[in-house]
């Protein structure tokens, strides 16, 4: 699958230092080890709706972590997925007439147009659930074989063979290699995690499962639903947390740096991905995970099925600025959760005025310090709106006046807030 193009990130002088980050798992900001190499895989969307304020804030936001590690002279490999079949995709389309194909096809499309008007660099690898049936099917081959996977019966219309991951089995088969048990990622109690898997995609009350929190692996095809050739599988199509294990596992190395995503993906999600990694492998999925708060909307969560939702694409097409929206954006911590609002929105387009306005009067010799600082900031668990605050302060300065002009430092502030921040003044 094509991914979008990314605009030329400039280069600055100096580098960043190692990149300190907060550690989901861990439960801390740890410093990643900086050995020249970095591999990051983030969670992509399901293409049934426009790309929402949530969506963009989450991709800013390891857009920044990979801004840090390309300004630390680190190189950088990037695997982002599509989960272009699924169930919600499938009941759009069938409530709005639309074929789930060409339903899917026209919300990437969208999806790429944002991202490149938000100055999101795109990842290296841009994988479909779809064009990876190839990879799915062997992996839950191999579950079944290790008797880490089971099929369940049907029952009263339902057919039979739906194949289950067993996070028991797992659990032990993984205990006695060292490593993954459920709860490994997420830290959380039985009973938090069986009111998320409801919420999330789950189905506790299926009967026949040996566990309510064990996920599907592999849907039997349905009447009136696309289906690939399973193999010994039958056919079907894929559940929803092994594609993005068999993506990953593919295009990354193992363990890769940073599993990145939204808060709302830390169970069930991060957390069956890190288990089905460790049963096929013997190896951890990734060292560590990364996750960006929620977007709500007037202090309300912003989602889909509450319909609340502020579009990029909306935003754009009324002629607002994309920079403005991504300094909207940038002037929350990348792990808080926050609201959009209309004032918020507006002082983000003062302060890129205000940017635009001391970029043409840019000191002489004030570029070097505002880089050092923009570094020292980002460095520390990405913090942007620290970074924003830094060149407020040189802005300030800079509007003041009573310095002599350089056009050097003015290209210097121009690619470091480009190169950092991914903002065009």
């Amino acid at each position: 699958m094509k991914s979008w193009i990314s605009r030329p990130v400039p280069e600055l002088p100096g580098k960043m230092p190692a990149v300190r980050l907060f550690d989901t798992t861990a439960g801390k900001v740890i410093t990643l080890q900086a050995d020249g190499e970095q591999s990051m895989y983030v969670c992509g969307i399901t293409p049934y709706d426009a790309t929402h304020m949530g969506h963009a804030s989450s991709y800013v936001a390891f857009d920044l972590l990979n801004r840090a590690w390309r300004d630390g002279d680190q190189q950088v490999s990037y695997v982002q997925n599509v989960t272009d079949v699924d169930d919600p995709l499938l009941e759009r389309a069938t409530a709005t007439g639309v074929d789930w194909r060409e339903l899917a096809a026209s919300q990437i499309e969208l999806f790429r147009t944002d991202m490149e008007a938000l100055n999101v660099l795109a990842p290296d690898h841009y994988v479909g659930a779809v064009e990876s049936m190839q990879l799915i099917v062997p992996a839950i081959e191999r579950l079944l074989h290790q008797g880490l996977a089971y099929r369940v019966s049907g029952t009263p219309g339902e057919p039979d063979g739906d194949v289950y991951y067993d996070v028991e089995a797992a659990g032990k088969h993984d205990v006695d290699l060292g490593a993954w048990t459920l709860g490994a990622v997420s830290g959380l109690p039985e009973a938090e995690m069986l009111e998320l898997f409801a919420e999330r995609g789950g189905d506790p009350g299926r009967a026949g499962k040996r566990q309510a929190l064990d996920p599907l692996l592999w849907r039997v095809a349905r009447n009136g639903e696309p289906s690939w050739a399973g193999g010994e599988l039958g056919e079907g199509r894929p559940g929803w947390h092994i594609e993005c294990t068999v993506i990953a596992q593919e295009y990354l190395p193992a363990p890769f740096t940073v599993q990145g995503g939204g808060s709302d993906l830390v169970f069930p999600h991060h957390e069956m991905g890190a288990g089905h990694a460790y049963s096929l492998s013997g190896v951890p999925l990734a060292k560590h995970f990364a996750h960006a708060g929620m977007v709500g909307l007037d202090g309300e969560k912003m989602s889909k099925s509450k319909g609340n939702l502020v579009l990029v694409s909306k935003l754009r097409a009324a002629g607002e600025d994309p920079a403005a929206i991504r300094l909207a954006i940038l002037a929350h911590h990348y792990r808080s959760d926050w609201s959009w609002t209309d004032e918020g929105f507006s002082e983000a387009k003062k302060r890129l005025d205000t940017w635009r306005a001391a970029v043409a009067v840019a000191p002489e010799n004030s570029a070097a310090a505002l880089i050092e600082d923009m570094r020292a900031v980002m460095a520390n668990d990405l913090d942007a709106p620290a970074a924003l605050a830094a060149v407020d302060r040189w802005a300030d300065r800079a509007l003041a006046g009573g310095s002599k002009n350089s056009g050097a430092d003015q290209a210097l502030v121009r690619d470091a807030v480009d190169a950092l921040l991914g903002v065009k003044l």
